[in-house]
């Protein structure tokens, strides 16, 4: 069974369900990341920051934003998102670039599947196109933490590094197994949280194999 939670020098990770991660700090800051209600099980409204990094169902949802939320809670969205529907104003998160949300330095990075990959719709064109998503290098207490988001390994991701890593490793929609484990290794991170994997059938996936390619390499893994 895998620990709802994982602690690195001072960051404190929950992995909700599929790509819906909570972050807090020892100084008590609270950060989700692409809430979505379908795996919440409760509405804490403990957030003081939300990002989200695409417009799918399954990373932008509204009424997750909502229930993760506290009151005075800073939300910060790609700006191609229509966030017209939102309780909150949205900072608008650039499609590659830097900014600072809530003292949270943040990167962004552009995110999406390979036209010329495997990560295609029925009618061969990917599922996510250039320009449809983002991920995030977020710098937390002096702790560098990556979400690629549902791209594939693409050779501008080739010089980030970062302390931890949160890759999608379910395939289909984004890299697979494979694909992730080759991206960790390039970012050569002190700590490896896989996430969007095992919701529905086309993302199962071996986690456990996935990590334990990362262990030989000497590359912590927690499947949270």
């Amino acid at each position: 069974m895998a620990p709802n939670t994982v602690d690195y020098e001072g960051l404190r990770f929950d992995r909700i369900g599929h790509a819906s991660v909570r972050l807090e700090t020892d100084d008590g800051l609270v950060v989700y990341v692409d809430p979505w209600g379908e795996v919440l099980k409760s509405e804490p409204t403990d957030g003081d920051v939300v990002f989200v990094t695409h417009d799918d169902m399954d990373h932008y949802d509204p009424a997750a934003i909502e229930a993760v939320a506290g009151p005075d809670a800073t939300v910060a969205a790609y700006e191609a998102i229509d966030t017209g529907d939102l309780a909150f104003d949205a900072i608008d998160l650039p499609h590659k670039g830097e900014a600072t949300v809530a003292g949270i330095d943040v990167r962004t990075i552009p995110a999406y599947n390979d036209p010329d990959g495997d990560h295609l719709d029925e009618d061969g064109e990917p599922f996510h196109a250039e320009g449809e998503v983002i991920g995030l290098l977020l710098t937390l207490e002096g702790t560098t933490v990556y979400f690629p988001s549902d791209t594939d390994f693409l050779p501008h991701h080739e010089s980030i590094t970062a302390d931890v890593f949160v890759p999608p490793i379910g395939g289909h929609f984004t890299m697979d197994r494979r694909e992730a484990a080759a991206f960790a290794r390039n970012v050569d991170p002190e700590l490896v949280l896989p996430e969007h994997y095992d919701t529905f059938d086309p993302i199962e996936t071996d986690a456990e194999a996935f990590a334990n390619d990362l262990e030989n390499d000497g590359i912590r893994v927690e499947l949270f």
